[in-house]
């Protein structure tokens, strides 16, 4: 796949479909009815917290994984990951047999960091304020001939991911729906650029939203610019998984042609989402996963009257963080 400007089309979307059938669940449209009528809309929320390794991630990893050469497989692969690439990468490798190395922040929840290690793969320790993750993965991949793969900016990841959005599209058919808008969580617009192509493979007229923590929205920013642009990321953010300040190279071109614009939440916003799905849904969430709800719940996009797709992208957090978001007071 070229390196050029990259957008994951029909025929593209529906060979990952079948690509990936056998391994990742297709999982289910929820509803809340109390949440339909206090908005007078009908929200469909997608949980890819219960695909396999408790993200979308699984889905582009799963992707890349299957298309490697022979030669390649015995390699190995190497990713950099805060955590939820890196839980799919290590499950897809485990299941193919295929070694793993994946660096990951010293900071990031101990949940991810154990659950690679649980898979199987070697797991690289890196501290953000002296190294770059990409040199070092550079490096190992140099050395040992290990496959890298990027959390987002990569074809076969986006291809990946474009069939949640492609799946979520249909399944709303299925119930007699079209989509007037979804939204998705956003850091480097892995998800989010490749959730837009294949909802707009099935019904091209839904606007497409991301939705990124405030001071980390790097992609709103730059839609409004017109240009990538950085986020300050000037305060910190529950949200581990999306603290990308800058959209990715591929990415950022495929969100100016499939957006309609972005969105950002505050942690309070984004603890607001998680307890309400909870409490609503009987589900945990994960604070980058609850993203587009909160943006919802929070008044920050007028879904009166609307069919509007939120995607609830992950599930891995800390059992401690968890129980402190759902029993805060607000």
């Amino acid at each position: 796949m070229t390196s050029e400007y990259f957008e994951p089309d029909a025929k593209l979307i529906a060979e990952a479909r079948q690509r990936i059938a056998d391994r990742a669940v297709r999982t289910p449209l929820l509803e809340s009815p109390k949440l339909n009528s206090s908005l007078g809309a009908r929200i469909l929320f997608k949980p890819e917290n219960l695909q396999r390794a408790g993200s979308f991630k699984f889905r582009g990893a799963l992707n890349r994984a299957l298309q490697l050469t022979t030669a390649q497989r015995a390699g190995g692969l190497v990713a950099w990951s805060s955590g939820n690439h890196g839980l799919a990468l290590s499950y897809v490798a485990r299941e193919l047999g295929i070694k793993a190395t994946v660096l990951m922040p010293q900071e990031a929840p101990k949940t991810k960091i154990e659950g690679v290690r649980a898979n199987g793969a070697t797991v690289r320790l890196y501290d953000k304020t002296r190294e770059v993750r990409e040199e070092i993965g550079a490096r190992i991949a140099e050395e040992t001939g290990a496959v890298i793969v990027p959390p987002y900016d990569d074809p076969y990841v986006m291809t990946g991911q474009s069939t949640v959005g492609a799946e979520f599209a249909e399944q709303a058919a299925e119930l007699g729906l079209g989509l007037d808008a979804a939204l998705f969580s956003c850091s480097g617009a892995g998800l989010v650029s490749g959730a837009a192509c294949g909802v707009h493979a099935v019904t091209p007229y839904t606007a497409i939203y991301s939705v990124e923590p405030m001071h980390y929205d790097g992609l709103a920013r730059s839609l409004q610019a017109g240009a990538p642009v950085k986020a300050p990321a000037d305060v910190a953010s529950i949200c581990d998984a999306l603290l990308v300040v800058t959209p990715g190279k591929l990415t950022f071109p495929v969100c100016q042609r499939h957006l309609a614009g972005g969105l950002s939440v505050t942690d309070a916003e984004l603890k607001d989402a998680i307890r309400f799905v909870y409490r609503e849904l009987k589900l945990v969430v994960e604070p980058g996963g609850a993203a587009p709800l909160a943006a919802i719940l929070a008044g920050k996009f007028d879904v009166a009257g609307k069919t509007v797709g939120l995607l609830l992208s992950g599930g891995n957090v800390d059992a401690e963080k968890f129980a402190q978001y759902i029993t805060e007071t607000p």
